[in-house]
Order: C-alpha cells, then structure tokens, then sequence
C-alpha cells in the first residue's frame, strides 16, 4: 500500500468532509436565530449545503460531482464518490438501528401505557400506508396515463419509505427497483430526493404548527432541558470506563459484531432462497435490531449467574453511537442526490411530497385528536416528525413544547418500534412484488387499502365498539320501556 496515494486516503477525506459540514451547520444554527428556529436538523442542512456545492461541482468540472473527484481514474459518466456515499447511508442504517436496539429499559409499562404504545405502533404503520396510496396513485397515472418516462407503476412506494422510514430504507429500495428486471433509472436517486423532501415538510409544517400553538396560548416556550445526572450515563455495576479495554471501544465491538452476523444471516439465507436476496439485504437493519433481542437476553442470563460480573451495554453509549450513525446517515444520504438526474421527474416528486405532507398531517392529525386527547399536540408533533423525517425529527419537533418529556409522546415514540415493525413487514414485501408491473401494482394497492381499513378498525376499536355497546345499550332501554307501558295496559284493562 502506497500511503502518498490519493485513494488511500480517498474514503477519510469523505468522512471529514461529511463531518465539517456537521460542525458547521451547528456553528451556522447558533449563529443565525432564523436556522435555529426553523428546526431543521443539522445533517440535513449539512447534506443540502454539500449537496449545491457537489452540483456546482458538476456543471463546473466535466460531469464529476463534489466527491468524485477524490477519485480521479474513474470513467466520466462514473460515480465512485457517490457510491461511497450511498455506502454510508445503507451501513449506518444498520448500525443505528442496533445501537439503539441494544439499549434496556427498566421502566414497566401499565396496561393503558401498553395499549397507547401500540395505537401509536399501528399509527405509525398506518400512515406508511396512506403515504402508500397516495404514492401509487400518483405514480400509476404519471406512467399509464401521462406515459412518464424512468419511472415505474410501483415508484410512488418510495414515498412511504422516504417520509416514512427515512433516507436509508429510501435507498435501499430505490436501488432495488433500479435493477434490469424492474426498470426504473436512478431509484435510489429518487428516493433519496423523497426522504430529503420529507426533512423540509416535517420542518415546515412543524413550525408552523408550533407557532400555531403559541399564538393561541395552547403551549409555551420550550422549557429548560433537565441537568444530567450520573444515572443518565451510566447503571450500576457496569464495567469501568477505562481498563485493558475502553468501555466505548467495548460497545462498538458489540454493534459490529452483532452487524457482521447479520450479513452472515443475510448471505447464507440469500444463498439458499435467491429470489429473497434484494429483500434480505433490503433488511440489514431489521434483521440487526431481531439479533439484539437474544443477545440481550444472553447477556442478562449470563450476569444473573454470576459468569459476567459486570454490565457489558452502556445505555448512554449506544445512544451515542445510534446518534453518530443517523446524523452520517442523513448528511450522506441528502449529499448523494444526483440533481441532474431528477430533470424528467421533479414535477413528479413536488406533487408526491405536497399530496404525501397533506395526507400524513390530516391522517396524524385525526389519530391524535381522537386517541390521545390528554397530550394531542405532543404526541402529533412526535409521530408527524417521524413519518415525514425520522424518529430524531419527531424528538425535536417534540422538544419544542415538551422539553422535559413530561408527556408519554417521547416514550410512545421509542416503544412503539417492536409493533410497527411486526405489522409493517408485509410492506417490505409488497414493495418489491409491485415493481414487477402494473397489475402487481395495483394488486399491491388493493392489500393495502384492506390491510389499512383491518388496521384502523382495530386501532379506532374503543371508539367504534363503544358506540355499538352504547346502541345497544339504548335500545334494550327503548325495549325495557316497551315492556313496562304494555304490561302498566296490561294491569289497566
């Protein structure tokens, strides 16, 4: 290895860049009140200011883009450097996902906080699928009717997956529906500019909506967070910070194995069932977050007899590396767009974000009011944030009017991972099987719908069994009226 050659150290000078464009946009947020209030997080501003510049970059400099040009060898019409970003935004996906996975929480649910975290679980999946419809039904007219060109029937999907999950699912299933037996050119550049959009309307919508609020004197200012204490750094009987081995050099063992295995789990079964290959790898965070489930439960077993002495998880450090991987994630994710690209489809992708923004605000906004009277505008807040950006979005939108997280909308947030991603895997399938074609499309669009009305029956079932029991209620009383004035006729003749 030569270490004066410029691709040795290609893949570092991508990373600082992304970092520097993280340090200052916190500089810049700081410094301008008007950044600061529009709560925009700092990865997303990074990624668009990367992102003007790597588009100069390319009108500029013979059809190369920012990063490209850390990598001088490559063909034109070559992309190396974005390549590389892409990398990133698929691993850290993975890696985010564990890390938090990882985390242990001591707090016991109530049966009524159980039943909220769930409502909140089917929310979520809920609104992945009015984003589903929307994106269909749109992507379905634009190529039968208005025959647009580079795109596919199933294309709209990418709408539940940018709003809803957010930069890395966007890319990953961009991709996959850019693969020859698909069709589709530059999926992943597509549902990138979908999660990049969706940052924008969860951010505007969410001021909006806070202003909104103060106005009319529903909430005040943004209270002072709460200081730290050690318990929020660390537990009790955890293994000290410094030894033979760091104790963060310990949780980064721990998500990178756990990572690694999964690929291994990815490889072998993507080798035995080849046709659930791009699915598979479409799930490296999934299949990541079910592995963290025994290996807690191993861990917990293995310090209950004794054989551990001491807590291996730092709660405060796997939050941190979740938070590294998801800020490197977006910044990554929103610098890969190819705005060149997006020519033929831009008016395609501003429709899907104003009809997918209108959708998720009046569908969250009707859940909200309906099942969580007590903390409405907290628990909105929180899961607009998430189906339009990601789950930080929905926390600082949240922030804003409940700085100490006195509400359950924060912990409603976390919990309600496990059941969304149990009801929402069907989804994950369906996508794909769409992309083959405008009757899988529209099949696809039909087991949605009814999976979606099955889902809000059940998610709006106090609520609608409440008025049955009420009916019936009242007509046994109409009923038992009856009775008494036939049989008062009855003692009368």
């Amino acid at each position: 290895m030569d270490s004066s050659a410029f691709s040795t150290w290609a893949f570092v000078i991508i990373i600082a860049i992304l970092l520097a464009a993280l340090l200052l946009t916190s500089i810049l947020k700081r410094l301008i009140p008007f950044l600061n209030k529009s709560l925009i997080p700092s990865s997303v501003l990074g990624g668009i200011i990367l992102l003007i510049i790597s588009t100069i970059v390319y009108y500029c400099v013979d059809h190369k883009y920012l990063f490209d040009l850390f990598y001088p060898q490559a063909e034109v019409g070559i992309h190396p450097g974005m390549n590389v970003l892409e990398m990133i935004t698929y691993h850290c996906l993975g890696i985010g996902f564990i890390a938090m996975g990882m985390r242990t929480n001591k707090k016991k649910l109530t049966k009524q906080r159980v039943g909220e975290v769930v409502n909140t679980g089917i929310t979520t999946v809920s609104g992945y699928f009015v984003q589903v419809i929307i994106g269909l039904v749109v992507t379905l007219v634009c190529v039968e009717a208005l025959h647009t060109s580079g795109l596919i029937d199933a294309s709209g999907i990418l709408l539940a997956f940018g709003f809803g999950q957010g930069t890395g699912q966007a890319l990953n299933y961009g991709n996959i529906f850019s693969k020859p037996e698909y069709g589709m050119e530059g999926g992943g550049n597509f549902g990138l500019t979908i999660a990049a959009m969706g940052f924008l309307v969860a951010c505007i919508v969410g001021v909006i909506y806070i202003n909104v609020l103060r106005r009319k004197g529903i909430v005040k200012v943004k209270s002072e967070e709460e200081k730290n204490t050690l318990l929020d750094y660390e537990d009790e009987n955890e293994i000290p910070h410094v030894a033979s081995l760091d104790k963060f050099t310990v949780q980064v063992a721990v998500v990178f194995v756990i990572y690694a295995v999964s690929y291994l789990i990815m490889w072998g079964l993507g080798t035995l069932i080849p046709f659930l290959k791009n699915i598979l790898f479409g799930f490296n965070f999934l299949i990541g977050v079910l592995l963290t489930i025994p290996v807690k439960a191993v861990l917990n077993k293995l310090e209950a007899k004794g054989v551990i002495k001491k807590k291996i998880v730092n709660n405060f450090m796997m939050a941190r590396i979740g938070g590294f991987a998801f800020d490197m994630m977006i910044v990554a994710g929103v610098a890969a767009i190819q705005i060149p690209l997006l020519n033929n489809h831009w008016w395609v992708l501003v429709i899907l974000a104003v009809l997918g923004g209108v959708g998720t605000y009046l569908y969250v906004f009707f859940v909200c009011k309906h099942l969580f009277p007590a903390y409405r505008h907290e628990q909105f807040l929180a899961m607009f944030g998430m189906l339009t950006g990601t789950a930080s979005t929905g926390m600082i939108l949240l922030r804003e009017i409940d700085g100490s997280y006195r509400t359950p909308a924060s912990e409603n947030l976390v919990f309600q991972n496990l059941p969304a991603m149990v009801l929402g895997v069907p989804l994950m399938f369906l996508a794909e099987y769409a992309a083959k074609g405008m009757i899988e499309s529209c099949i696809t669009l039909a087991i949605v719908v009814v999976y979606g009305v099955a889902l809000n029956v059940f998610l709006f079932r106090s609520k609608i069994f409440k008025r049955r029991r009420r009916a019936a209620q009242t007509e046994d009383g109409a009923q038992g009226a009856e009775t008494v004035d036939d049989t008062k006729e009855n003692d009368g003749q």
